[in-house]
């Protein structure tokens, strides 16, 4: 089983981010670091190329040709990486992302793509779904418990109420949740393998992309302003003179709760 995993680089959210003041979006220069939600994917893959055979292919776009992100992935088990790193890819949007997601993805021969839900510092949803439809694979998302058998995927997809059993066949686009396995930390073997396993860098020309489709030039969407959320204020204390239940009642009837 081949599985390609979709990972993404991240600022680190230890230290505070900043904001371009022209395009009101968060800069990223400097080291990368593997996004938390990715690292759930990551392990899922491990767990099952262990079990059936196969390896775990990680695909990325990411400025300045990062790879730190990719080399704590290939150091948790993944056998190699393709990254696509192109200066016009400044300011791309969820759908122009996952148009060159879906050009790499393409190169390869895969089983099943592994998605985040969603990721931690952009938190659209909307990218895995939109690889689906560019690759014309069945989606399935929000799994909770995943397995892989008789060329189909079968997933417990997290709703509200509790979870639906879906079943899709292969090749295929899954989202895991967070918790769906417990990602492993890397050994001190491999974090020195990682340093020899192979990145292959892209640019948009090797993908046949025109640049007038992606960026900031390609862009469907646009920040035009950020404000601080209002500062949470103490919450009322309820002293009880005998009427306590009435005001109880009344905030709740406020609150269209009641």
């Amino acid at each position: 089983m081949n599985v390609v995993v979709c990972t993404k680089q991240i600022p680190d959210p230890a230290n505070p981010g900043q904001l371009s003041p022209d395009t009101h979006t968060l800069v990223r220069e400097g080291k990368l670091i593997l996004d938390d939600s990715d690292a759930y994917g990551v392990e899922l893959g491990l767990q099952l190329v262990e079990a059936a055979g196969g390896e775990v292919m990680l695909v990325s776009m990411a400025p300045h040709a990062e790879v730190s992100g990719l080399r704590t992935a290939l150091a948790m088990g993944a056998a190699k990486a393709i990254l696509v790193s192109d200066e016009a890819l400044v300011g791309s949007d969820a759908l122009s992302t996952a148009k060159v997601l879906a050009a790499a993805i393409r190169r390869t021969d895969p089983d099943l793509i592994i998605a985040a839900t969603e990721s931690t510092d952009g938190y659209t949803g909307t990218l895995p779904v939109q690889l689906a439809q560019l690759l014309d694979l069945p989606s399935v998302t929000f799994a909770k418990r995943l397995s892989v058998a008789d060329g189909k995927v079968r997933a417990d997809r997290q709703t509200e109420s509790g979870y639906d059993e879906v079943e899709s066949p292969l090749p295929a686009v899954v989202t895991v949740t967070a918790g769906v396995v417990e990602p492993r930390y890397p050994s001190f073997k491999g974090i020195m393998s990682a340093k020899n396993k192979p990145i292959e860098q892209l640019s948009l020309a090797d993908l046949g992309i025109d640049p007038s489709a992606v960026g900031w030039a390609g862009a469907r969407q646009e920040v035009v302003s950020v404000v601080s959320a209002e500062a949470r204020t103490g919450g009322e204390i309820v002293v009880d003179d005998g009427d306590a239940h009435e005001r109880i009642v009344a905030f709740l009837e406020q609150l269209k709760v009641i």
